[in-house]
């Protein structure tokens, strides 16, 4: 099948194009009024309603690494990998009851602001300094490279840089209108993003059902895949022993089965969802109702996206493995571009759509961050301390222009070797590092009064060093088997080596870390002066707001129930 785009595929891409354009411009022209107001710019203070933050989360979250990266450990580990998302919607109910209320008490609208007024300045000028190269050079460049190789891939192949450039061009056009207009055209990205992707992994089944001659039903070629891959529906990947091949341990290294569910799965989702600043500043502008229903939307949202992002990795693995996927190309990376050659004219313009959705809402929501750290955490406190609302928001534009433009020149050539690593570890191993820290220094932030400023410092060095050491130099060290982990044998960049799994690794950091944190403030002050003030009526919960949390446990319970 011709991989090339059609007319149709055009016209279906440029009318999305024409849609989002259009409505990101009348969202603008309404709040024009209030163009140079710094707080409407960037949290769109008071104006985003709870399906607008729900949807934006969702769009900043999903990009090209999830759907290149989680169809490709769909197509190696299978629904396994769901539980990145299965997770998050219960990590979701935890920031909406128990982190929201602090932050919104408190006034917070950056994690620098939350770190100075916890802990002190110092703390919170080294992590906004932190935060601006791990979202300009980590995140921005890898979603930006990930998705022009993807849309350049299921175009034919020859248009890398015009798509490289096209995609910052129209991000930049919707941050630019700030973060109103940012969340508002994630609706629409979030709506196009779901939609292309369901009929992508409808195609995908009802290609399996043909191959295997049942007909064209998706039903039909769902039960052919957990007849034919039934080791890809357990979402518990058994710890190797002495009959497991390498396959085996290579996935038990991917993801540790129970022990992952201990350890690193849940300080990856808390950080993320909790304690960055381009997930939270959506919520930060609203009400604590708005705020708590539209993260517990976003909660809901996240159930379906391993329909949408993993399941067509399974369905490839299953015809690749049958022989009918010989468009397959890079392995397991190559898993979603090779199902999209199934989709006929028009509905092949839709998915990539789809896919630039993905993207362009990632991009958007990313540099709106940037430009909120820069302007409120480093310009208007140590550069422009007097200026106006309005230079501020100029500022924020021109941070907007500056990041854009640099990650397009670290993408050009890839300088930074994203490509040779793939972006998802690429994105794994930077922000994988400091997640530990970033996490003991909120939680014990939040919730412990003793903790101290010098603990918090203290706290994100610990974390990183401990990454790197059980991550790097553990097994060398102190030997593959210890009574705190064990290391597997492995290939990595073509040499044999002991690795223990990641999300172990993080486990032991984060524990190791709190532990030290803990020691350290018990030299302090029995209360911390700069402690936040809890009551529990700050996290009692609405019966509306109770019943989202019900129905998303139960949710996840069936499929726990269905998949063990």
């Amino acid at each position: 099948m011709n991989k090339n785009l059609a007319f149709a595929d055009y016209a279906v891409f440029i009318f999305y194009f024409i849609i989002v354009a259009g409505y990101g411009y009348i969202i603008y022209h309404k709040r024009k009024r209030n163009e140079h107001d710094a707080k409407a710019f960037f949290l769109a203070e008071g104006t985003l309603t709870w399906w607008a933050i729900g949807a934006s989360l969702i769009a900043s979250n999903i990009s090209a690494e999830q759907f290149i990266g989680m169809s490709g450990e769909g197509f190696f580990l299978g629904v396994a990998v769901a539980a990145y998302e299965w997770i998050a919607a219960i990590a979701l109910i935890i920031v909406a009851v128990w982190f929201i209320p602090v932050y919104l008490k408190n006034k917070i609208y950056t994690m620098p602001q939350f770190l100075k007024t916890r802990y002190n300045e110092t703390v919170a000028l080294i992590m906004a300094v932190f935060w601006l190269f791990l979202y300009v050079f980590v995140n921005l460049t890898s979603i930006l490279y990930l998705g022009a190789v993807a849309i350049n891939g299921i175009s034919g192949g020859e248009y890398l840089h015009v798509i490289m450039v096209g995609l910052a061009v129209f991000a930049l056009f919707i941050s630019l209108g700030g973060m109103k207009v940012v969340a508002y055209t994630d609706v629409i990205q979030v709506a196009v993003l779901i939609i292309g992707g369901l009929i992508t992994t409808y195609i995908a089944l009802t290609v399996v059902s043909e191959k295997f001659g049942l007909g064209t039903n998706a039903i039909a070629g769902f039960k052919a895949l957990m007849q034919n891959a039934p080791e890809h529906f357990k979402v518990i990947i058994p710890k190797p022993n002495a009959a497991s091949t390498q396959n085996d341990i290579d996935k038990y290294i991917t993801f540790p089965g129970l022990a992952s569910y201990l350890a690193g799965i849940w300080i990856i989702n808390l950080n993320y969802w909790g304690c960055n600043q381009y997930i939270t500043q959506r919520a930060l502008g609203a009400d604590l109702h708005t705020a708590r229903t539209g993260i517990l939307f976003a909660g809901l949202l996240k159930l379906l996206m391993p329909l949408i992002v993993m399941l067509p990795g399974i369905a490839a693995f299953v015809l690749y493995t049958h022989g009918d996927l010989p468009q397959l190309i890079g392995g397991k990376d190559g898993a979603y571009s090779a199902v999209l050659t199934f989709l006929p004219t028009g509905l092949k313009g839709l998915s990539v759509a789809a896919l630039t959705a993905a993207i362009v809402a990632s991009l958007a929501g990313k540099v709106n961050s940037i430009s909120t750290i820069f302007t409120l955490d480093i310009y208007k406190k140590y550069i422009g301390k007097e200026a106006t609302e309005k230079k501020q928001v100029i500022t924020g534009r021109i941070t907007v222009i500056v990041s854009l433009i640099v990650a397009v020149i670290f993408t050009w050539s890839d300088i930074l070797g994203i490509g040779g690593k793939g972006g998802f570890t690429f994105i794994q191993q930077y922000t994988g590092y400091i997640s530990p820290g970033i996490l003991a220094m909120f939680l014990l932030g939040m919730f412990w009064k003793r903790t101290t400023g010098a603990a918090a410092v203290a706290g994100v060095i610990t974390g990183f060093v401990l990454s790197v050491l059980f991550n790097e130099f553990a097994p060398q060290l102190f030997g593959n088997e210890t009574f705190l982990y064990t290391a597997y044998h492995t290939l990595k960049d073509g040499k044999d080596v002991y690795v223990i799994p990641f999300h172990i690794c993080m486990g032991l950091s984060f524990m190791f870390t709190v532990l030290l944190m803990v020691v350290i403030s018990l030299g302090g002050p029995k209360i911390n002066p700069k402690a936040f003030e809890l009551d529990k009526s700050m996290f009692k919960v609405a019966p509306s707001t109770m019943a989202l949390i019900v129905l998303t446990l139960l949710l996840i319970s069936a499929l726990y129930v269905k998949f063990w």
